[in-house]
């Protein structure tokens, strides 16, 4: 974990995102705390790390996404070297 990242008003967010339990709430609490755009850079690369994962290359990446090439080595690069965030989740979405 990035230590400059933690502080009370990031505990405060990350608590609150711990309290959904719905994607409609989700919806409703992104909605209200991002703009369109972020919570599509968001999704974006929430789908890059998932193609990435099972293997896709950068172009199909880029292709199905619309993703740049910068984006999918950021999220490749979190993959790698990361806190291992994307691939908590992609786990346990495995699993769901």
């Amino acid at each position: 974990m990035n230590p400059k990242l933690k502080d009370d008003s990031v505990n405060l967010l990350f608590d609150a995102v711990l309290t959904l339990k719905t994607v409609e709430e989700c919806y409703a609490f992104f909605e209200d705390l991002c703009t369109v755009h972020e919570i599509k850079s968001m999704a974006q690369r929430m789908s890059v790390a998932q193609m990435l994962d099972k293997k896709h290359l950068y172009n199909d990446i880029s292709k199905e996404t619309g993703a740049s090439t910068a984006t999918i080595s950021r999220v490749k690069r979190s993959l790698a070297y990361g806190s291992d965030g994307y691939a908590l989740a992609l786990e346990r979405m495995k699993n769901k």
